[in-house]
């Protein structure tokens, strides 16, 4: 019978006998987990010696002596001579010290599991009768698969005296543009506090049935919870030992009033940290054809929040034929937008792309003109949430005409 325990090697001396490929892979391996590690064998292969010149690590240039074992609290033998790697082991059964023996796990007094990790969650892997690496490997990558996927009970049972913040940006809509990160926090929290714009709808259903979800989401001319009472439900929840999550649409550092948060947070003296999103202002666009930059055609990016009046950079950008300008939350403010825009020199000719609901079922992509976008939009009842693009990579087939067909006919 086989115990899976967990040790910290943090600090503590591990010897490593043997120079070659195998020691390369486990040294690597003890390095990250903190181990104070040094090597015993005449020679080095190029993989251990980088290892060993990149962080200062002990080698001694010989043989195994019994000696060499004091002090050890681990041992790991890959010498490539079975007979050698046996009377290592033998060795340190006799000082007991715990030895892994990379020729037969079955005469080592240890193993080393396939392990993966999730957040502060470890996750080994051994076989209890004979070894067979291969099958430990391919169990630990499904293991893996489902905690990436955010399938598992990442939440934690016992409360803390204070909990954390975690703002993390839900991409443009479908779940599976979301971080790896983003999928293991929304597994480990207690507290989701939801835009549903963007994954919200699709995702909140898998989350475990304890999670406690707040939908505070802003809709256009719907603002059901103030920025001051969303940054005080995060500190309250925290504070109170739980694991929160601000859920955004997008990014939250761009126009999701991400920084806000993060200094409420701060000033409370609570923990919190961003995972970044996929910003819509990239990929709603990209998802109708259309790239913000191209070679030769767009060399610069312009990202504005179309709420706000225009500023001297915007409307520069707006005329500038090597700059694309991509306006977020902009459908109702795209009258005052065009008429400041041409006002300044923008041609009535500049192209223009709407693009609806994108990643989603219901994308729809129109492309007009400066001159005739406000007509345009009004005429085929454009609506939230909408991302335009000003410029010549908004232009109907400028990348590949028959995707951007394809893209306007499924739209």
């Amino acid at each position: 019978m086989t115990t899976l325990i967990g040790v910290s090697l943090a600090g503590r001396d591990v010897l490593l006998v043997g120079g070659g490929p195998v020691t390369a892979r486990r040294l690597a391996r003890l390095l990250d987990d903190g181990a104070h590690a040094r090597i015993v064998a005449p020679e080095l292969c190029d993989e251990v010696r980088e290892l060993r010149r990149r962080h200062d690590v002990a080698w001694t240039p010989r043989r195994f002596r019994r000696t060499d074992l004091a002090g050890a609290w681990l041992v790991h033998t890959a010498t490539g001579d079975p007979r050698t790697d046996r009377d290592v082991a033998a060795a340190c059964e006799r000082r007991r010290v715990l030895c892994v023996n990379a020729s037969d796990g079955a005469h080592g007094t240890a193993r080393l599991s396939a392990q993966t990790v999730s957040g502060d969650v470890v996750v080994g892997v051994v076989s209890d009768a004979g070894v067979d690496p291969r099958r430990t490997a391919r169990v630990r990558d499904a293991i893996e698969a489902l905690l990436t996927a955010g399938r598992l009970p990442l939440r934690r049972r016992r409360p803390t005296a204070l909990g954390r913040v975690d703002l993390v940006g839900g991409g443009p809509g479908p779940v599976d543009l979301l971080t790896v990160r983003a999928r293991r926090l929304l597994a480990e929290a207690d507290v989701v506090v939801a835009a549903l714009l963007g994954p919200g709808a699709e995702l909140l259903p898998e989350l475990d049935p304890d999670t406690l979800v707040i939908d505070v989401g802003k809709r256009p001319g719907h603002h059901p919870v103030p920025q001051d009472e969303i940054n005080a439900l995060l500190v309250e929840h925290a504070r109170a030992g739980r694991r929160v999550v601000r859920l955004k649409g997008g990014d939250p550092f761009v126009f999701g009033r991400g920084g806000e948060e993060v200094r409420a947070c701060v000033a409370a003296g609570i923990p919190v940290e961003v995972a970044p999103g996929v910003s819509s202002a990239i990929a709603v666009p990209q998802a109708a054809g259309i790239p913000v930059t191209h070679r030769g055609v767009a060399s610069a990016v312009h990202v504005v929040n179309g709420q706000a009046r225009p500023s001297r950079a915007t409307l520069a950008a707006l005329a500038d034929p090597a700059t694309t300008t991509v306006v977020l939350m902009g459908v109702a403010a795209m009258p005052g937008l065009v008429h400041d825009a041409m006002a300044h020199g923008a041609s009535a000719d500049r192209p223009v792309a709407i693009v609806e609901s994108g990643h989603t079922t219901q994308q729809r992509t129109t492309h007009t003109t400066l001159g005739r976008a406000v007509a345009d939009a009004r005429a085929i009842g454009v609506r939230n949430p909408a991302v335009i693009v000003v410029g010549d990579v908004a232009r109907a087939g400028m990348l590949v005409p028959a995707l951007d067909r394809v893209y306007e006919e499924t739209g």
